[in-house]
């Protein structure tokens, strides 16, 4: 499946069923429509050049370390945490490169109905989203769990 986008086309990884794109849109209006009480902030990190969400830290690390170049980052905790300054889906842009393509390919296999991949051959990058609203944190351990998997 591809989308064009301002004359780009991003192809999507990870077809789902129709029932799981439904379970996501439901997702959203639920939280639409839910009242927003704020437990805590988010928690941001420096790293490198970057301010990050201290969930996605341990991913970043282990994918630099293993040569997988990362550009966009965003965890945004929890709803219950943060209802306003969150992300709903967690996601990382990934550069390809050989090292990013056996990433993508292994994150696909182990994380199957909790990941949304898409690749944008034009700008060589893979964005790796939760498939579902209000797994941020897990989705970042999954992320890092992979990484550790990867050959070096």
């Amino acid at each position: 499946m591809t989308n064009d986008l301002n004359g780009r086309e991003e192809r999507l990884l990870t077809p789902h069923e129709q029932r799981r794109w439904r379970r996501r849109r439901e997702e959203l209006e639920q939280w639409l429509q839910r009242d927003k009480v704020r437990v805590r902030g988010k928690r941001l990190v420096q790293w490198r050049e970057l301010t990050v969400d201290h969930e996605l830290l341990p991913a970043l690390t282990e994918l630099r370390r293993k040569g997988v170049e990362t550009e966009y980052s965003c965890a945004g905790v929890s709803a219950l945490d943060e209802p306003l300054e969150h992300s709903l889906y967690a996601y990382v842009t990934i550069h390809a490169s050989e090292a990013a393509d056996r990433y993508v390919e292994l994150a696909i296999a182990r994380m199957r109905h909790r990941l949304c991949a898409t690749y944008d051959p034009q700008r060589r990058i893979y964005d790796l989203s939760s498939m579902h609203v209000g797994y941020n944190r897990s989705f970042c351990t999954l992320l890092y769990r992979c990484a550790r998997l990867l050959p070096h």
